[in-house]
């Protein structure tokens, strides 16, 4: 009966050193809400992005992984970067291969050589 009334009693003392830790222990502000932590090195957006932005960037852990916004958004630069230098790529090969074929297609001029040139010339 002893071991029985000990079990209770600490079982109470538990159970309101529990609910006092829930409640706060008296206190009468509740806790602040905690910010959101966010991206805090964005991809820089004045000038084109590098290898080390890309090696350095570093998404902030949300309670199921990444921010998918975070994520999303940077995904989203480095795609439309890709695309812009794809574009630049194909602008300047298609540009090399016209100057290449008008190179090809003018006739190689040969200069003139030997005694009759400069009678050509005077006439």
């Amino acid at each position: 009966m002893v071991m029985f009334l000990f079990l209770v009693v600490a079982l109470a003392i538990v159970v309101a050193a529990v609910t006092l830790a829930v409640v706060g222990g008296g206190e009468s502000a509740p806790l602040p809400e905690a910010a959101p932590e966010r991206l805090q090195d964005p991809l820089p957006p004045d000038r084109p992005v590098d290898r080390a932005d890309v090696e350095s960037l570093r998404f902030p852990l949300a309670p199921r992984g990444y921010r998918m916004a975070d994520v999303d958004d940077a995904l989203g630069r480095l795609a439309a970067e890709l695309a812009e230098r794809d574009a630049r790529i194909a602008d300047l090969e298609t540009a090399l291969a016209g100057a290449r074929a008008a190179a090809r297609q003018q006739p190689a001029e040969h200069p003139r050589t030997g005694p009759d040139q400069g009678r050509e010339e005077q006439r």
